[in-house]
């Protein structure tokens, strides 16, 4: 789903450069902004052109969708697909299918 809430938006942009390290001025400066036009931009009070959003996408090293693109809508769209196949699957196949589930996430934690 497309977020289009400007204060999502800013609010996102705040969460991706604080776990960059980076200070407001120094996206600002990286994306050619001045500090105000940028400290509007993360407070959701004001609207970006196109090449401001390239301008801050490249500063933060992130694309646009990592801002505009709400992944949790995406993320039900794929879990209701989950429970769907697994609905019509028998209790052994659900019993295996989650001991399957179980051993990839175990393998991702190493």
């Amino acid at each position: 789903m497309l977020v289009t809430n400007m204060h999502i938006v800013g609010n996102r942009l705040y969460e991706i450069r604080k776990r960059a390290g980076l200070t407001r001025a120094e996206v600002a400066e990286r994306a050619n902004l001045s500090d105000r036009t940028y400290a509007d931009i993360e407070r959701g009070s004001s609207n970006m052109r196109a090449e401001t959003l390239i301008g801050i996408c490249n500063a933060l090293h992130i694309t646009p969708d990592e801002i505009f693109v709400d992944t949790n809508a995406a993320l039900d769209v794929q879990q209701e697909e989950i429970f769907n196949r697994l609905s019509e699957c028998s209790a052994k196949e659900r019993e295996t299918a989650l001991k399957l589930i179980e051993v990839y996430l175990h393998s991702l934690n190493k």
